[in-house]
């Protein structure tokens, strides 16, 4: 008899690539078998739901289990396919906290894009591209998200502005000078989407403060009168902005 996996928050919802249609069968990856299998208990029969980030959320459930993997035959879609904001989190790694929690939290706060850079300042010298997104694709498993953010490759900050897209307004969150509270500009912004960009441990070079200041469509910004760890700040930030421009509104 057909019963749900359930988990804290809910029925298990698993991540795939495939394409999901009526009747199609879905092969899971080791790791999701593994999950199924040893930490679910689940076996034949048992019920799970898929999602793909293109084709809504669909009912499926255990057709085979073996130890090369798990067949799911899909049943019915019972969620149509929604987006988030489009809103991108450019992000200077920190050492004292791991990106893959930034990741876990950007994702569930709808960020579409999680693009880590490399500032004058910043300690970090790599990311695990691979980590960053498994803890993007947790996330939304487990938030009800229906998209898995895109990961950027990390790229050096004046790279970066190099090949911005002009079109989309930046947020850079300065903590000195002359700025506008974020959700003042963002309210205030003809567009409904946007990038925020938060700095490492240190802060930004002056140098690098007076390049992004320079540019057309960076505006300087500020999250208060309280100076906040990076991790702080880039959660605060897009929260600010979900709040005023988001889906939160």
């Amino acid at each position: 008899m057909a019963s749900d996996l359930k988990e804290a928050g809910g029925l298990t919802r698993l991540f795939v690539t495939a394409a999901l249609e009526p009747g199609a069968t879905v092969i899971l990856d080791e790791g999701q078998t593994h999950f199924l299998l040893h930490v679910l208990r689940g076996r034949a029969g048992d019920r799970v739901l898929l999602f793909n980030g293109r084709d809504g959320e669909w009912r499926a459930e255990v057709a085979t289990t073996s130890k090369r993997g798990v067949a799911l035959t899909l049943l019915s879609r019972c969620a149509p396919q929604t987006g988030v904001p489009d809103l991108w989190l450019i992000f200077a790694p920190v050492k004292k906290t791991p990106s893959d929690y930034l990741a876990q939290k950007a994702t569930e706060l709808g960020v579409s894009k999680l693009q880590p850079v490399f500032t004058r300042r910043t300690i970090v010298s790599r990311i695990n591209d691979e980590r960053l997104k498994a803890n993007a694709v947790e996330a939304a498993e487990q938030s009800g998200r229906m998209t898995v953010p895109e990961i950027g490759a990390g790229m050096a900050l004046d790279k970066l502005i190099a090949q911005w897209p002009q079109e989309r307004p930046l947020y850079f969150c300065d903590e000195g000078g002359d700025v506008l509270p974020l959700a003042e500009a963002a309210r205030g912004a003809v567009t409904d989407k946007a990038a925020i960009l938060t700095g490492p441990e240190g802060g930004f070079d002056p140098v690098e403060r007076a390049m992004l200041r320079a540019q057309p469509f960076v505006t300087p910004v500020g999250l208060g009168p309280r100076i906040l760890r990076a991790d702080t700040a880039a959660l605060a930030a897009v929260t600010l902005w979900q709040s005023v421009k988001g889906d939160w509104r």
